[in-house]
């Protein structure tokens, strides 16, 4: 996507939004830096308009959150997620959209997307980052149809996240996720039982469990190799068990890049069944 063809769909700009030229370069990347009153202090993103979304309206807005040591760079950089949406895209796979990957806030090794003592990483994801989006692109509004999807701490951020504002989200998939905030512990140096987040918000299940009349469709995978496959094992047993809908599934592979990049298309093409009204339990 050139300039040009950007502009036709970047919209305003508000003055605590500093963005960058989609030009060719970039393959149609925006890197973002915006003021979060959340965060009370300045936050990144990477955003992707689809070229086929220009001149759109109510395109739809795919949020993609990093693991723990990551950031807003780490979905394209590390996996190419702009070039198999648009790949997708191009083979009818996949409406035009919007993909945002925002960074975790960048404290510590990993915010957790959780509510801390002093700065508030879920609201950040929730309500700053889709308003930024908009700020800065007339293709997505307030009916814009908006998912969200994860890998490991992300995974868990997207589940969380997803489960406890379920009529914000038309789709949910996570990749390789936490499912507890305790688990943390396996990949931040910080103790996340010291975030300042109280006990009964630091489980998916539990999410899910409060949520669950309310949850948009749900899929999450995990590697066979993973150090957290048991406790995705675990949360797919615990939402059977209590009659959740979702979809689990398994595929060879461990914590790393190789299998985010190989997956990601599945939280893709379960976003555009959704959109197109395929999608089954």
């Amino acid at each position: 996507m050139n300039s040009a063809s950007l502009s036709v769909c970047l919209a305003a700009v508000s003055e605590n939004l500093e963005f960058s030229d989609g030009g060719p370069a970039f393959e149609g990347l925006s890197f973002f830096t915006v003021r979060s009153q959340a965060l009370h202090g300045r936050a990144d993103m990477t955003l992707f308009i689809a070229p086929e979304a220009r001149g759109q309206r109510n395109v739809p807005l795919v949020l993609l959150l990093h693991g723990a040591h990551g950031s807003h760079w780490s979905w394209t950089v590390r996996a190419g997620a702009h070039r198999l949406a648009q790949k997708l895209i191009r083979e009818g796979k996949l409406p035009p959209l919007v993909l945002a990957m925002p960074s975790d806030g960048m404290w510590g090794d990993g915010s957790g997307y959780l509510t801390h003592q002093n700065q508030d990483f879920e609201k950040w994801i929730v309500a700053d980052v889709p308003a930024a989006v908009r700020g800065a692109t007339a293709c997505v509004s307030l009916d814009s149809p908006v998912f969200i999807g994860g890998l490991s701490m992300g995974g868990f951020g997207a589940l969380r996240i997803g489960a406890k504002y379920p009529k914000k989200y038309r789709g949910i998939s996570a990749h390789s996720s936490i499912t507890h905030v305790k688990q943390m512990t396996k990949y931040v140096a910080e103790d996340p039982t010291l975030f300042g987040v109280p006990e009964d918000d630091y489980s998916v299940l539990e999410a899910m469990r409060r949520n669950r009349d309310a949850l948009p469709p749900i899929r999450f995978d995990c590697g066979l190799e993973d150090p957290l496959l048991e406790y995705n094992q675990q949360l797919h047993r615990d939402l059977e068990g209590k009659g959740i809908a979702h979809r689990y599934e398994e595929y060879p592979g461990g914590h790393d890049w190789i299998y985010w990049t190989a997956h990601l298309q599945d939280s893709l093409r379960f976003f555009g069944q959704i959109l197109n009204g395929q999608h089954h339990a």
